[in-house]
């Protein structure tokens, strides 16, 4: 019985360590559909997509298949967030991530930000 409690447990901490990094992602909306994702000192870049990922999804209600365009070019400067559009227009025309195949004009689908960049567990990095 002790052992179905202590796994009962083990199991329910298991929500508490998934994507630690996403709550402590600020997301600031600006107008015209421009959002930032603020800077943190530990994010790495797949970080602020995902953020972006997730806000486009939960906040602003975006399909799966809705664009997300980055807007400030890379490299991001010492202590700066990203910012990004739904604007193709607007666009720095870059990922600022390597990328095969698909389209090659700075953007995202809200389901690739989110399906590739946002992990259960953060994994050790090295």
């Amino acid at each position: 019985m002790r052992i179905l409690i202590l796994l009962a447990a083990m199991i329910a901490a298991v929500p508490a360590l998934a994507l630690p990094m996403l709550h402590q992602m600020q997301v600031t909306s600006e107008d015209g559909g421009d959002f930032t994702v603020q800077y943190h000192a530990q994010a790495r870049l797949t970080d602020y997509w995902c953020a972006a990922g997730l806000y486009a999804r939960r906040d602003l209600g975006l399909s799966d298949r809705a664009r997300i365009y980055r807007q400030s070019p890379p490299p991001r400067g010492a202590g700066q967030g990203i910012r990004f559009t739904l604007d193709a227009a607007r666009s720095a025309g870059t990922t600022g991530i390597t990328t095969f195949g698909g389209r090659q004009d700075g953007s995202m689908s809200v389901a690739v930000a989110v399906n590739s960049f946002c992990y259960d567990l953060d994994l050790p990095r090295f």
